[in-house]
């Protein structure tokens, strides 16, 4: 195949050049501190995440917080739609002669060349160092630790959690700031925008909702569509619709089948894993003693981030009660573990069990309100059952503005307002 053209590949590489150096810093992420103590490790850093997270930014802050030159490459570029994985040596060439010798690769979309890993390893091995972004979940499996032998550490990042969109803001708290009245208020009016306008910086900056869709429509068309070869569009734009107005409600892939008239339970579990893989959607697991029945028992599915549920999905209105358990679940990611639900053996059911190194539990039952007796007997008797069923002695119940302490039988239930609680 014929190699890419020099002068295409100096004009692009000089154009994103002067593109980064003009890029506006931007909210520090946290997740610049974290990412910090990889810098003068010899491993390949990759952060992969959904389009438009704020990736390219966080690459910038990364970039501007090294002494030393690197160099930098986007191959989410149409010119570049024929780049090889045999073009890589070809494009180190061009970068030697236009900015000389250097030891640091800065690469943005990188998933969109196939067997990239095998020039990244190579280079990695003589000394090289690389920061690599990417909108696959691939990115994070590990497969690609095999294709890389070890060398690297991934990061998963994620639209702006509700710390951060506070000091997008300009809003500083602490912890303690939630127990004066005044404080609160505010707080209690920034939680219910993040809950309607979520965490995509670019959407927050314009608040244009066509931001939005056009994310959305690029993440099924160019990430899915086009990548996998579906010809069946339809089908798979009425499902991640149909998941997007059915957050945190069990589903198994048959019943999918049926209610959205796909062909087969394999196309089914083929289209969600592409969903996941573009990090729209999350599913996870009831937790089961045995992996196989984990297998085979109904899913429940949550969405990257609260402004597709509201702008695509279902209205925020009628459901704040999934929005919240939405929220919950994301903040569960960021802070790691392994998450599920959970259904005790009356069948009731608790929202999320995360489990930490195998071994340490914790439960947790999210509701919009708890002022009526009625759901507040519901949620606290399944996470009572529960809890006498893993053998927990306490558990959390998040709601949207009760503060309370349940102790019944030698068990605590903590119950407290979500938006205190992400800020913890």
């Amino acid at each position: 195949m014929k190699a890419m053209n020099d002068e295409l590949l100096k004009e692009i590489a000089i154009e994103q050049q002067n593109m980064l150096q003009t890029t506006p810093a931007g909210l520090e992420r946290t997740s610049l501190q974290h990412i910090k103590q990889y810098f003068t490790l010899p491993q390949v850093v990759i952060i992969a995440g959904i389009r438009r997270a704020g990736k390219s930014t966080l690459l910038a802050q990364i970039r501007r917080s090294f002494d030393e030159p690197a160099y930098y490459f986007n191959f989410e570029d149409e010119r570049l739609l024929d780049f090889q994985v045999t073009d890589f040596n070809h494009l180190y060439e061009v970068l030697l002669e236009l900015y000389g010798q250097r030891k640091i690769f800065f690469f943005d979309e990188i998933q969109n060349v196939a067997g990239w890993e095998r020039f990244v390893r190579r280079m990695n091995d003589c000394g090289f160092k690389f920061f690599i972004t990417g909108s696959n979940a691939s990115l994070l499996s590990k497969e690609l630790g095999t294709k890389l032998t070890g060398r690297h550490v991934s990061y998963a990042l994620y639209p702006f959690s509700f710390q951060e969109y506070l000091l997008f803001r300009g809003c500083h708290f602490q912890k303690n700031d939630v127990r004066e009245t005044a404080k609160r208020a505010v707080l209690k009016k920034y939680f219910l925008e993040y809950m309607k306008q979520g965490g995509m910086p670019e959407y927050l900056t314009y608040h244009n909702p066509k931001t939005v869709k056009e994310v959305y429509n690029n993440i099924l068309y160019r990430d899915i569509i086009v990548r996998y070869g579906i010809t069946e569009t339809k089908s798979l734009r009425e499902l991640s619709l149909y998941l997007l107005s059915n957050i945190g409600v069990p589903f198994s892939f048959n019943n999918l089948k049926k209610v959205l008239g796909l062909g087969s339970v394999n196309t089914v579990k083929s289209y969600i894993e592409y969903l996941e893989n573009s990090f729209l959607f999350f599913t996870i697991n009831l937790y089961q003693d045995s992996v196989k029945r984990q297998i085979i028992a109904p899913k429940k599915v949550y969405s990257i981030d609260p402004v597709f549920i509201d702008t695509m999905g279902f209205r925020f209105s009628d459901n704040q009660g999934r929005v919240l358990e939405n929220m919950v679940f994301l903040e569960l990611k960021r802070r790691g573990g392994e998450i599920y639900y959970y259904k005790n053996k009356q069948n009731g059911e608790v929202d999320f069990l995360v489990r930490q190194n195998n071994k340490q539990k914790s439960i947790m039952q999210v509701s919009w309100r708890i002022d009526n007796e009625k759901t507040k007997q519901r949620e606290v008797q399944n996470l009572l059952l529960a809890m006498e069923e893993l053998r927990l002695s306490d558990s959390l119940l998040l709601t949207y503005d009760t503060v309370d302490t349940i102790k019944i039988d030698n068990k605590t239930i903590i119950v407290k307002p979500i938006y205190q609680w992400l800020i913890e």
